[in-house]
């Protein structure tokens, strides 16, 4: 792994960290909403139906390092199922950045945005979440309350919004647990929103060398943004391995 933007040099596990640390946040309730995301060469966002098929060993390494370096994962439902998520495990995935959590609980919850609360609420990602990282679930108050409920006993709840999930209110929610260093998964559709609400901080792009033709969908998907102007973004680096190319911007 190296670095060819803004100056070509070889990274260290610690540079590599170090060129994707949050700002500091300046208070208490204060956030910063990173999204991860990999595309192919021609725009899509999966191959087969799963992002891991434009992945690469790299591409993994710095998915795992970003997981340590937050302090919640959020990601939309269709995304935790299509993907199959379960709680984050250094010991399978990242034990590599394990020093990361130095002083901090040994991995990130995970935090799913679901407007009807129609997910399993006995999968493994909420029933078997470690006590220091338990799951959390960003719903409605549309949602029916018994599922609420259910969730509430092994996972915690976030109710934002009436019958759709409001992501400003959601992030909010999230740093008022002192969980500001937010790393947005996707999917697409969760992508556009937090876009869409102008909470989007930072998008880590990983550019696979890879034409995935017609069909698969882009890194956003779903109703267009309401804001009349493009959302301008400024490169911070660019680091190249194998052919793949991982962008960082930032909100200018």
């Amino acid at each position: 792994m190296r670095q060819i933007y803004p100056e070509e040099t070889a990274l260290a596990d610690a540079d590599l960290a170090a060129r994707y640390a949050y700002p500091e946040l300046p208070g208490k309730s204060a956030h910063w909403v990173r999204a991860n995301m990999v595309a192919s060469l021609d725009g899509a966002a999966s191959l087969n139906g799963r992002s891991r098929g434009l992945s690469s060993d790299w591409d993994r390494q710095v998915f795992a390092m970003l997981r340590a370096i937050a302090d919640v994962i959020l990601v939309g439902a269709g995304t935790a199922r299509t993907e199959r998520y379960g709680p984050v495990r250094p010991e399978s995935e990242g034990l590599r950045w394990a020093w990361l959590r130095k002083g901090r609980t040994p991995s990130p919850p995970i935090a799913v945005v679901t407007r009807a609360l129609d997910l399993n609420i006995d999968s493994p990602l909420i029933t078997g979440a470690p006590g220091h990282a338990r799951t959390l679930i960003i719903t409605t108050e549309s949602a029916p309350a018994g599922r609420r409920a259910a969730a509430a006993r092994t996972a915690d709840v976030i109710v934002a919004g009436d019958t759709s999930v409001d992501i400003a209110a959601a992030i909010a929610g999230l740093a008022a647990r002192g969980l500001g260093r937010i790393l947005a998964e996707g999917g697409p559709h969760l992508l556009s929103q937090i876009a869409d609400a102008g909470q989007l901080d930072e998008l880590c792009l990983t550019i696979s060398p890879l034409l995935a033709g017609p069909g698969p969908d882009r890194i956003v998907r779903g109703i267009p943004m309401s804001g009349a102007e493009p959302r301008p973004f400024r490169p911070a680096h660019v680091l190249i391995d194998e052919g793949y190319l991982f962008c960082r911007y930032v909100r200018r």
